[in-house]
């Protein structure tokens, strides 16, 4: 008995140890099955005590008047099925007559606590079956992206979910995208995480960043076009435009629209051209878009509109093209001029970190996803790269990049250099590998005083 004693004492310690240090590794190996049994056996008076039943039918009250049997109590959703994963379980329900998903989504946080999970979610996935993902504990505390992921063209994973699952940046689904976030949100993570998730497939990288190529440059070798100023921004914009109008010209003379050929092989994009003709796609990521709209003079004003220009044909035709683009900033508003709101209005995907003020939050939610806006200006400052991912759908996650280090996104670069696509059209623009120039000696007044 005593050893018994001693054994469970272990045991209870143990998990007491790896809840507060190993939380995932307390999950798998305790945690899911205490889960599973709280979810099993209170289940029916949890749905109840939510307002997740319905009365029984009137067959059963007749059948029940019929047999002389006692009158059957109300009816919660029924379990299809029970799944462990591992951050948590997910619950596959189906719905009563007269029960709708939104009542499920409701009562998501009674849930949390009635069943004590670290939080719960749910959406349909058809007419009548819902799917309620919980999770076990804090999976953005420590980001740990699992080992197999659903990898496919131009569709990579950048990110993790709250509730668990991988947060994929699908290209083909939602070409273009915003991310906001304010200095030392996790935006540059975020970019980071997303260059190194694209070196490893046939893809050209374009890269604009006018901070000096500070943040892009470094991962020069997978980029087949940089730029690191307005004005060659300005001519790689340009460059781009053409590339995209010649690339028209090859789908429409592939298009195969004779009356013999199927419906189903006729192009209209790159991704129905035969493999051999296809072009290969672009992402263009823009650092710090307000760089290249802010202006102090006439010429510079000029350059400002050919750039928006540039960019807003880019997000209106470029996806038939191939061509998509990233856009990153600290605040994306009217203030920055004409044509600024209808660039906007292109980038369907929307990513906001922690921002400084609530019109900022509006930028990238107010017009698609209201109810983001406060959980985007409720971020907390310890937390840097959580975000919030919403699209046109209205929907909206909160999600956080792993930490990946401006060295880690360079080895992983110069691992896949020889992917590198060598385009004619951007080749003035492709960056010279080696050492960068040295800057000018500093002022006089700069230089500290020496003893």
């Amino acid at each position: 008995m005593t050893w018994l004693t001693v054994a469970l004492v272990l045991v209870v310690a143990a998990a007491g140890l790896l809840r507060w240090r190993r939380p995932a590794w307390y999950w798998l190996t305790f945690g899911v099955v205490l889960a599973t049994l709280r979810v099993l056996f209170r289940y029916a008076s949890v749905m109840d005590a939510c307002g997740l039943t319905v009365p029984p039918s009137r067959w059963r009250l007749a059948l029940a008047r019929a047999t002389n049997r006692p009158v059957p109590g109300p009816r919660a959703p029924r379990i299809l099925r029970l799944r462990p994963t591992r951050t948590g379980l997910v619950l596959r329900l189906k719905l009563r007559p007269g029960q709708d998903a939104f009542d499920v989504a409701a009562s998501c946080d009674r849930l949390r606590h009635s069943f004590a999970m670290f939080g719960v979610t749910s959406r349909e996935l058809r007419s009548s079956v819902v799917e309620v993902r919980m999770t076990g504990y804090d999976v953005l505390k420590r980001v740990q992206m699992p080992a197999k992921t659903d990898t496919r063209p131009m569709r990579v994973p950048v990110a993790l979910r709250e509730d668990g699952a991988v947060h994929y940046r699908d290209y083909r689904a939602v070409p273009h995208a915003l991310t906001l976030g304010a200095t030392e949100s996790g935006k540059s993570v975020y970019q980071r995480n997303l260059v190194a998730a694209l070196a490893p497939h046939r893809v050209a990288l374009v890269g604009i960043d006018c901070k000096q190529g500070v943040e892009l440059f470094p991962l020069a070798r997978r980029f087949s076009a940089l730029a690191d100023n307005q004005d060659t921004a300005a001519e790689l914009l340009d460059a781009l435009v053409s590339h995209m109008q010649d690339v028209y010209q090859v789908i429409r003379a592939e298009q195969r629209i004779t009356a013999d050929v199927p419906d189903a092989e006729i192009a209209a994009d790159i991704w129905d051209l035969p493999e051999d003709l296809r072009p290969v796609p672009i992402v263009v990521l823009v650092d710090e878009v307000a760089e290249l709209a802010v202006f102090a003079n006439k010429e510079e004003e000029k350059r400002r509109d050919r750039i928006i220009t540039a960019l807003a044909r880019l997000a209106q035709l470029g996806r038939a093209a191939g061509i998509y683009l990233e856009v990153c900033g600290q605040r994306f508003g009217s203030e920055l001029g004409k044509g600024i709101t209808m660039l906007r209005a292109q980038l369907t995907g929307r990513t906001a970190h922690r921002v400084n003020d609530e019109s900022s939050a509006n930028m990238a939610f107010g017009d698609i996803a209201p109810d983001a806006v406060l959980a985007a200006i409720q971020i907390p400052t310890d937390m840097p790269g959580v975000a919030i991912t919403g699209d046109s759908t209205g929907g909206w996650a909160r999600i956080r990049a792993p930490h990946t280090s401006l060295r880690q996104a360079v080895n992983t670069c110069n691992r896949h250099s020889d992917l590198t696509p060598d385009l004619p059209c951007l080749a003035p623009f492709r960056p010279l590998p080696g050492v960068p120039k040295p800057a000018d000696a500093p002022a006089v007044e700069s230089i500290p005083a020496t003893a």
